[in-house]
């Protein structure tokens, strides 16, 4: 059985398990274990994509990482990628509870991180997972050491309605048992033209030949449980009091050119974040990860520098195939 899927522009990094684990609820949930070439390994990262992301899509960022001599332990959220759908519609973006995205990355630390990866562990999330990330970092200190958290989905911009009416619509859809409603359209096959999340073409090109091969991959618009889910979630983590019980060191790379997460709520939510630190990447995008070199590099290098014991070396000067 195929757990990865690789395409022509996208080969796997060379050294690497596979597999599903059990999640909460018995989601089971698509991950992979890639070992860094170097002896000894300087730790493990934990890297969390966004929505409707998968792990084929970070091959890229993955080999720089092994570069390092750093391990990346990677999986699918529950409901895309890899990893069991949640309703009937494979399409639908759907979560039930927001604690199920939680619970999933502490039974992925427990059962996968732990016993078989290499300490110390960091984490890399971005978007939707850099969300999980910050909901759960109080009950992750005694196991994550550092945090990178890219573009974190604290609010929400450039949609066709503002934040405020979105958020109450899904909650009223939500509540009276409309919450698997689709709300907005499927955005898996956009064009680069105007596209929110990236600036380079080769990247999008690479990535949208990945989706052409393999479109299982992918899901539609979010359900309007997940709206509001994420929603109400992103509301706690934004807290003073929810940061203030966060003590994992923490960096917060924004890209000022954010269409969907805007910068002036990342740049709030580092001011009230103590154990918070802010990066700024001017003119980058969304997608940090798979934007242009002269942004991705930054966001890299910033990573780099944040990770103890990591002694440089990162070769960024190719852009993707």
């Amino acid at each position: 059985m195929t757990i990865l899927h690789l395409t022509p522009n996208n080969p796997a990094p060379a050294n690497y398990t596979a597999g599903y684990f059990t999640g909460h609820r018995g989601a089971r949930i698509r991950y992979g274990l890639f070992r860094s070439d170097r002896s000894p390994a300087v730790g493990t990262i934990v890297l969390v994509p966004g929505r409707n992301e998968f792990i084929e899509k970070y091959f890229e960022t993955i080999r720089d990482l092994n570069a390092l001599g750093l391990w990346v332990a990677v999986y699918d959220l529950r409901g895309q990628g890899g990893s069991d759908r949640l309703t009937k519609n494979q399409r639908k973006g759907h979560v039930r509870r927001f604690v199920d995205y939680e619970r999933d990355l502490e039974i992925f630390l427990e059962h996968i991180v732990l016993p078989d990866a290499r300490l110390p562990f960091f984490l890399v999330a971005h978007s939707t997972g850099a969300l999980v990330a910050l909901s759960a970092a109080p009950r992750l200190s005694n196991r994550i050491s550092r945090m990178a958290l890219a573009a974190p989905y604290i609010a929400l911009t450039g949609q066709s309605l503002p934040e405020g009416v979105i958020r109450t619509i899904a909650g009223l859809a939500s509540w009276t048992g409309l919450g698997k409603v689709q709300l907005g359209q499927d955005q898996s096959h956009r064009p680069f033209a105007g596209n929110p999340l990236t600036s380079d073409p080769d990247r999008f090109r690479r990535n949208a030949e990945i989706i052409a091969a393999h479109p299982e991959l992918t899901i539609g618009a979010p359900t309007a449980r997940w709206l509001h889910e994420t929603f109400k979630a992103a509301k706690r983590v934004a807290s003073q009091a929810h940061l203030t019980k966060i003590t994992i060191p923490t960096l917060i790379l924004a890209p000022v050119l954010d269409g969907i997460v805007p910068y002036a709520a990342q740049e709030e939510l580092s001011r009230n974040f103590r154990a918070g630190q802010l990066v700024t990447i001017t003119g980058g995008r969304h997608e940090l990860l798979q934007d242009r070199d002269i942004y991705r590099a930054q966001a890299l290098a910033a990573i780099e520098a944040f990770m103890p014991g990591l002694d440089g070396g990162l070769d960024l000067s190719e852009t993707a195939a």
